[in-house]
């Protein structure tokens, strides 16, 4: 008998261990799982880099003169060189460069200066668009209404978001900003906005 208990010893001991995870983990009732869906609710939020505010009449051909929401005065390069090739880029503008318009800018700093990699003119895509199947205003302070009363998910919010149109929660890239077309991609494809008046 005595042996018997020697053998069995060690199980009991692994025994205790995994009666005491199983406790526990019957004592969490699922907590973990909240604990994760908050973890990617929390990750869904994303620091925005884009630096709001108005064009300022400083603005030339290759720099842009900005005067943030902040009421700070910053200056892009709107050319970038790359260091291994030392060619030159333009900047992604989209909606021209307007002295009074709104603007959202990404870009980066370098050694000696503010570097635009993309800015978008937000006063230029205000305004009415349609395509086959669309047909909405965007407005300023984030309102999106739509024409089509068929639509099944009409957008009704936009904003910018670290250079990116977010259309409710649809995120598009501007392709193309002009005084009458709207060219937006996603990972569906590429969408055709002309501008109503």
């Amino acid at each position: 008998m005595k042996s018997l208990e020697i053998l069995l010893r060690p199980f009991c001991k692994g025994g205790v261990a995994l009666l005491f995870l199983a406790l526990l983990m019957a004592a969490c009732n699922g907590k973990p799982e909240k604990a994760q869906s908050e973890n990617a609710a929390e990750a869904e939020e994303v620091n925005d880099t884009t630096v709001y505010g108005v064009c300022g009449e400083g603005t030339s051909m290759h720099s842009l003169e900005i005067i943030t929401d902040a009421g700070d005065t910053l200056v892009y390069t709107l050319l970038s060189q790359d260091a291994e090739t030392e060619v030159e880029t333009p900047s992604d503008v989209q909606g021209g460069l307007m002295a009074g318009d709104k603007m959202a800018v990404t870009g980066h700093k370098t050694a000696d200066e503010l570097v635009a990699d993309r800015v978008i003119n937000v006063t230029s895509l205000l305004g009415h668009w349609t395509s086959i199947d669309k047909n909405f205003t965007i407005e300023e302070g984030g309102t999106v209404h739509s024409a089509v009363k068929a639509e099944t998910n009409p957008w009704t919010s936009w904003k910018i978001l670290n250079g990116s149109l977010l259309l409710n929660r649809d995120t598009f890239c501007i392709e193309c900003l002009s005084a009458d077309s709207l060219y937006l991609e996603n990972q569906n494809g590429i969408f055709t906005f002309k501008r109503q008046k």
